[in-house]
């Protein structure tokens, strides 16, 4: 047979009509890669008190970098600096009711032995709870704002009392004495009754009240089995309590409890949790927050009729942190998206016009373009078991540019990972790092029988979920199934040592950011002023806190020489919750594996990096190791381990 030699002319014309036919291959979209300075570059706000002349809002805030108070004109305007500290930050709690002192409230480093303070209008400041060792809350004003409540555990550190004070002398009574463990939640307009907590269990909480005059504290919720309530608030008028509850149903719910006459009715219900409710000061109106998969849906109602009341409309925006002014008159309010951090609002209640918006928080070097809309994705898990979770893409991630992963674990036992603006998060994202903030089973806002599934499961019920989310991330076609990690702080950061202990082949690589290691230590080293309750909490979740060989069994300190993945290691020198010992003695237990440890101390930080110099080093050295371990010298991963329990 012979071949015909066709000419190269012919064969380099078909070849160019091929190319002609053949689909381009996929540009990647152009988009600015941002240096951590640039997300740091972002203003951070919290707070909103109105003055008593409704002029200016009272916030705090990080811009030079550490937090101090400010205040913004209602109107508009560049925000004023009232303090000035360079070394500990500043939360501003709230104005006086007649004139401009406020209250405001600060640690030492990070070592949550917070103190109230006061800061004059002439600028002095006075602590109105000297003392060494011990921490102090605010609690709130009287109805009348002729006093204003604070607790301290100064009397026995493992108690909160609580105290008033004279607005004007800061001259104080002591008006409830904790003896029992029963947690002050609020006291009626008349100062008559104070509604107490008690934590029985994870699944089980008490309401009391306590009649002042007498000293006397009754359980009004004396049911039988695992029922939580949890008290919001008296209401205006004195007459009544609302309540929290899920009593017959997965999910918390709004109640009121008559006082005259012990009756309970039902106020509010919905498909989700509802998460508060409260009052205006006068009682005009009544604000309800719902747990709505992962974002918060507010409601406002007319505190009398009960009809609703229109809030502002801001397209794709999340609005929290609703407050209002003295007189009722004004609401301030915070705005965000997934790509905007919160931004502070005010607008006069029930206008349907524009708010006015006081702050600007997002660098203005970032294009929110540039950032990522996250979308809540469900899985189904080792045991069929549905498992939501929060999903951010990268630009430009596809088929054909497949990127690395990380599974975000939050805190807790039972945190929750929720829809918003995340600084780290939109840095990763940005360099190319697929992240899926897990809501593992374990966590909130998905019904108690959700919630109740990690129980005397941790690091094995839970840990399942993560490692079962990898065939997720899979499966979208745009992730490198060899190239997933895993990241979490305190508890979200035991589970990264947990998976990297106990689940060694699973992910490439670990991030812990100050995360439990050995909980035989930690549950019985709990810092003291969380009492009794804290106790009652994790003996359901964890079983006895006796059980030495059980809590030993699940923490990744035991388990270390089964630790070969790369880890990195963050912590604060000064946190009360997790201790430094923690993170020492887990790195120097991997180090001795041969296995690449990376430790980054903050030695002016708690349980939470909040100066932005140290949020820069850390979440820069976040970046550099995931780029070596991730994108550079990922291993093969896969092929699971024995669970622990």
């Amino acid at each position: 047979m012979t071949r015909t030699r066709l000419p190269w002319s012919l064969l380099l014309a078909l070849a160019l009509l091929a190319a002609a036919c053949t689909p381009p291959a996929p540009t990647q979209p152009e988009i600015a890669r941002y240096s951590i300075e640039d997300f740091l570059g972002t203003t951070n706000f919290r707070g909103a008190s109105f003055s008593p002349d409704n002029s200016k809002v009272l916030v705090s805030s990080d811009q030079t970098g550490i937090w101090n108070a400010y205040a913004i004109p209602t109107g508009g305007g560049e925000p004023v600096a009232l303090t000035e500290s360079t070394t500990e930050s500043i939360y501003a709690l709230g104005y006086f009711p007649s004139d401009e002192r406020f209250l405001y409230t600060a640690d030492q480093g990070g070592d949550e032995l917070n103190h109230v303070y006061v800061r004059e209008v002439d600028g002095s400041v006075r602590d109105l709870t000297p003392g060494e060792g011990f921490k102090a809350a605010f609690y709130g004003w009287a109805q009348d704002d002729e006093t204003f409540y604070v607790a301290t555990t100064e009397r026995d550190r493992q108690r909160f009392d609580v105290y008033e004070y004279d607005a004007e002398t800061y001259d104080r009574r002591m008006v409830y004495r904790n003896e029992n463990d029963l947690e002050f939640a609020s006291i009626s307009p008349d100062r008559r009754t104070i509604a107490l907590s008690k934590t029985v269990s994870n699944a089980d909480a008490d309401l009391y009240l306590l009649d002042v005059a007498s000293g006397e504290a009754r359980n009004v919720t004396p049911e039988e089995g695992d029922v939580v309530y949890t008290p919001m608030s008296f209401t205006p008028d004195g007459s009544a309590l609302l309540a929290l509850t899920n009593k017959d149903s997965e999910f918390n719910y709004l109640v009121r409890y008559d006082l005259a006459d012990g009756s309970w009715s039902t106020v509010e219900t919905a498909d989700w949790d509802v998460s508060f409710s409260y009052y205006s000061r006068g009682g005009a109106y009544r604000i309800t927050g719902i747990n709505n998969d992962g974002r918060t849906e507010l409601r406002l109602y007319d505190g009398i009729s009960g009809e609703g009341v229109p809030l502002p409309e801001l397209p794709d925006a999340e609005i929290s942190s609703v407050g209002f002014s003295r007189d009722e008159s004004m609401m301030a309010f915070y705005a965000s998206t997934s790509r905007t951090p919160r931004d502070l609002f005010v607008q006069a209640v029930g206008d349907g016009g524009q708010p006015v918006q006081l702050t600007r928080s997002l660098n203005p070097n970032i294009d929110p373009e540039d950032l990522v809309m996250p979308e809540v994705v469900r899985f189904a898990s080792y045991d069929g078991v549905e498992v939501p979770g929060v999903l951010y893409k990268p630009h430009g991630a596809s088929a054909q540019h497949k990127v690395p992963a990380l599974v975000w674990v939050h805190g807790g036992p039972g945190g929750q990972s929720r829809v918003g603006y995340s600084a780290l998060i939109q840095y990763l994202v940005n360099h190319d790092y697929a992240v899926y903030a897990i809501n593992n089973r374990g966590s909130s806002g998905y019904g108690k029988t959700f919630f109740h599934m990690d129980d005397r499961g941790h690091g094995n019920a839970d840990l399942d979920d993560c490692v079962a989310s990898k065939k997720m991330l899979a499966d979208l076609g745009y992730v490198d199934p060899q190239r997933i990690g895993i990241i979490g702080g305190s508890y979200g950061g035991y589970m990264v040592l947990a998976a990297l202990a106990f689940r060694p082949q699973e992910f490439a690589a670990g991030v812990d950011i100050f995360g439990v290691s050995n909980w035989w230590r930690t549950l019985n080293d709990i810092p003291p002023w969380w009492g009794e309750s804290a106790r009652a909490y994790f003996r359901n979740e964890f079983g006895s806190l006796d059980d030495e060989e059980y809590l030993k069994k699940i923490s990744p300190l035991f388990h270390a020489d089964r630790i070969v993945r790369p880890l990195l290691v963050l912590q604060g020198a000064k946190d009360p919750r997790v201790k430094k010992v923690e993170s020492d003695e887990i790195v120097a237990a991997v180090k001795a594996n041969g296995v690449p440890v990376e430790y980054v101390v903050f030695e002016d930080e708690g349980h939470g990096f909040r100066k932005k110099e140290n949020q820069a080093k850390g979440y820069r050295a976040i970046l550099a190791f995931l780029d070596r371990y991730l994108k550079d010298g990922a291993p093969r991963v896969g092929g699971g381990d024995a669970p622990v329990g």
